[in-house]
C-alpha cells in the first residue's frame, strides 16, 4: 500500500468555464509543484481531452485518470472515473447521443479547446457541453458502471447542482458509498448532519483555473505493488466501487 496525495475533479481547456492555460500540461505541471501524486481530468461531459492529459501525467511522473463530469437530466453533476483511455473513450460516445445538441457561443460560455500533451490546438468543440444530459441519474451511473468505471456526486456541499441542494437528501437507489465535497472544512458537518458514517468522503478542488489547485492534502492509501500506474488506476477504481449495487 502507498499513500497517493490526489485531486480527483479538474477541467481542462476542454470545459467552457475553464481558463485558456488549463491544458492538460499546464494542469501536470500545477500539480506537480502541489505535489500530487493522483490526478483526474472530469471536463463537463466529454473525456475529449483525456488521452493528452494521460500523456501528460506521465510525463511529470503523476498517475493520471481518465473521467468526466457528467450532468444528468436532474442538473446533478456526477463525477465519473476509468481504469483506462479505452473504457473513458467508450463512455464518452455514449454520453455523446444523450446531450443536446446546442451549438456553443465561445462569446458567451467560452472556448472548447482540444489539444494534445504538447498543448498543440487541435480544434474546437462546436456544441456546448455543459447542459444537462438527458441521462437520469441512475442511468448515469449505470452506464459508468457498465463501461468499468465509478461514479459518485460532486460537491454535495455546494447547492448549484449538487445532489442534496437539488434532492434534499440521497437517494436510496443508487446507492453511492463514495462522496465528494469541495470544502475539507465541511467534512465532519456534514458527516453528521446527513447521517455519512461508512461512506467514503473524498476532497477535490473542481479547479477550473490553475491558482484554483490546491497543495498536497488528501490522500488515498492504494495498494500498487507490484507498481504500474494502471494497476493504482485499478486499484482506485476497485476502491471507489466498493460498497455499489
Amino acid at each position: 500500500m502507498s499513500r497517493y496525495f490526489y485531486d480527483l475533479h479538474l477541467h481542462s481547456c476542454l470545459s467552457p468555464c475553464a481558463d485558456d492555460d488549463m491544458t492538460p500540461a499546464n494542469i501536470a505541471g500545477m500539480a506537480s509543484l502541489c505535489g500530487l501524486q493522483l490526478l483526474a481530468l472530469t471536463d463537463h461531459n466529454t473525456c475529449g481531452n483525456c488521452g493528452a492529459f494521460l500523456t501528460a501525467c506521465r510525463n511529470y511522473g503523476i498517475v493520471g485518470v481518465p473521467g468526466m463530469e457528467l450532468t444528468t437530466a436532474e442538473e446533478i453533476h456526477l463525477v465519473c472515473l476509468f481504469p483506462t483511455l479505452e473504457a473513458a473513450e467508450a463512455f464518452d460516445r455514449d454520453v455523446r447521443k444523450a446531450r443536446l445538441p446546442i451549438k456553443n457561443k465561445p462569446a458567451v460560455f467560452g472556448s472548447q479547446v482540444y489539444v494534445d500533451a504538447e498543448d498543440n490546438v487541435l480544434g474546437e468543440e462546436p456544441d456546448l457541453l455543459i447542459p444537462a444530459t438527458q441521462l437520469s441519474l441512475e442511468e448515469g451511473t449505470a452506464l459508468a458502471l457498465s463501461h468499468g468505471g465509478a461514479a459518485y456526486p460532486a460537491h454535495i456541499d455546494r447547492p448549484a447542482n449538487g445532489i442534496l441542494g437539488i434532492l434534499g437528501d440521497l437517494p436510496e437507489t443508487p446507492y453511492f458509498p463514495t462522496l465528494e465535497l469541495n470544502d475539507r472544512e465541511n467534512l465532519e458537518r456534514y458527516r453528521e448532519k446527513y447521517g455519512l458514517q461508512g461512506r467514503r468522503l473524498l476532497c477535490s478542488s473542481d479547479a477550473h483555473r490553475l491558482e484554483s489547485m490546491r497543495d498536497a492534502g488528501p490522500y488515498l492509501d492504494l495498494d500498487d505493488e507490484p507498481y504500474s500506474s494502471q494497476r493504482v488506476r485499478d486499484a482506485l477504481i476497485k476502491l471507489l466501487r466498493r460498497g455499489m449495487n
